[in-house]
């Protein structure tokens, strides 16, 4: 590959694994001791314990739900932080409202210089930056990835997208960083000002899908399109990188800092390799120690390691999300209630509940997937659907792998027009 962000990316795997959880136990020491947040959901735990992924997969899982109630009844950050509030130099807002910190002029505080480093941008780009930087930490997260390469940045923004563009032709800007979509509308803009573009030649896009077309036409342009993926409250996760002739090699590779698992909509339990299920990820950040929050996104473990020479896991990129939750004859039917449902009948490997209409009528069906398929077994598992979910379904039970692999626990085709 080209020359690496750090000697970290071309690691042998076995030394990272162990390097990542010597890390960790550190992380869950300190966790326990400066964030009481922490201190209260690891209560229990003990920190030397965590030696691998097994131990790591009996961790609670942190949803965004937490958060929020945590924040609620511990302002601002929920006591989830390992250092006081008025230390940091940025607070940010999602929607829940769920507060996030941040730390602008720390060395690439939220890890996105090797997605710069991976998209080709380094010392001599200017980057046109439209991220926004009001309330969201967006705009910041990819300025300080942009240092961490060495790149200038024109704080773009949102909005007023005749001014950005007339403002990227003035700055020579020589690549993008933002979502797929504002791209396009910023070179449209452009090419209907008469302005010249014509040196941006690479971007790095989130927050958004990038269709095939979509890369294809920046491609047609002139411009090498990856993507990278993140969260507010994590920062980068995982991200494209490049084959010799620009174009994007397959999957998205993990960042070192973090610890990522693909668990089973509604649990905490990991799926095996391949097969699609939620993004958990553990950030090893001393400061905001989070440890096996749930994205909410969906995804799968790619086999291999990837042709550009990183050595660390590959995902296939965002597949959904994992909030499957519906509403069934006025009552609410939970990813967490199949996992209960699974978790009362061992024999039973993998379940997917179909919602769907029969006349003017809601009917589910659960199929699962077990190594000896009965009736007896319908007939049980059904008892306990009604238990569960306050509601009669039908039950089918069948061999492994008859379930598609796509990570739905819930499927709901429901058609109301």
């Amino acid at each position: 590959m080209a020359a690496p962000f750090d000697d970290l990316e071309s690691r042998d795997p076995e030394a990272r694994e162990a390097a990542l959880f010597a890390a960790l136990r550190e992380q869950v020491a300190m966790a326990q001791d400066k964030a009481p947040g922490f201190a209260r959901h690891l209560e229990g735990v003990g920190a030397a314990s965590v030696t691998d992924r097994a131990a790591l997969a009996r961790l609670p899982v942190l949803r965004k739900t937490d958060l929020a109630a945590m924040q609620k009844a511990d302002p601002p950050f929920g006591g989830l932080t390992a250092r006081a509030p008025s230390t940091f130099e940025h607070v940010f807002q999602s929607p829940g409202p769920i507060y996030e910190p941040g730390m602008s002029t720390s060395s690439d505080w939220w890890r996105f210089g090797r997605a710069f480093h991976a998209a080709g941008f380094g010392q001599g780009d200017v980057i046109h930056n439209s991220f926004a930087y009001h309330l969201t930490p967006a705009g910041h997260m990819m300025e300080s990835g942009a240092r961490a390469v060495g790149a200038a940045v024109l704080a773009g923004g949102v909005g007023n997208t005749e001014a950005q563009a007339t403002a990227a032709a003035d700055m020579g800007a020589t690549g993008y960083v933002g979502t797929p979509d504002f791209l396009k509308t910023l070179l449209d803009k452009g090419a209907e000002q008469g302005l010249d573009l014509s040196r941006i030649t690479k971007a790095l896009v989130g927050g958004g899908p990038l269709f095939p077309a979509m890369r294809q036409e920046y491609r047609d342009r002139g411009i090498a399109c990856l993507q990278n993926y993140g969260t507010a409250d994590l920062g980068l996760i995982a991200y494209e990188t490049a084959a010799p002739d620009g174009s994007p090699n397959e999957g998205m590779v993990v960042e070192e800092g973090a610890i990522l698992e693909i668990v089973r909509p509604g649990t905490g339990d990991p799926v095996p390799d391949g097969e699609v299920g939620e993004v958990l990820v553990t950030i090893l950040n001393p400061d905001y120690p989070l440890i096996r929050l749930a994205t909410g996104d969906m995804s799968a473990v790619l086999a291999g390691a990837s042709p550009c020479g990183r050595t660390n896991t590959r995902i296939k990129g965002w597949m959904g999300r994992a909030d499957q939750t519906t509403k069934v004859k006025g009552m609410f039917v939970r990813p967490e209630q199949i996992a209960e449902i699974l978790r009362r009948h061992p024999e039973a490997l993998k379940a997917r509940l179909t919602v769907d209409r029969a006349g003017d009528q809601d009917v589910m069906r659960l199929a699962v997937e077990t190594e000896h398929p009965s009736p007896d077994l319908a007939q049980a598992i059904g008892e306990t659907v009604q238990s569960v979910l306050k509601l009669r379904g039908e039950v089918e039970a069948d061999v492994p792998g008859s379930l598609p692999n796509d990570g739905k626990v819930i499927d709901d085709i429901r058609k109301f027009d």
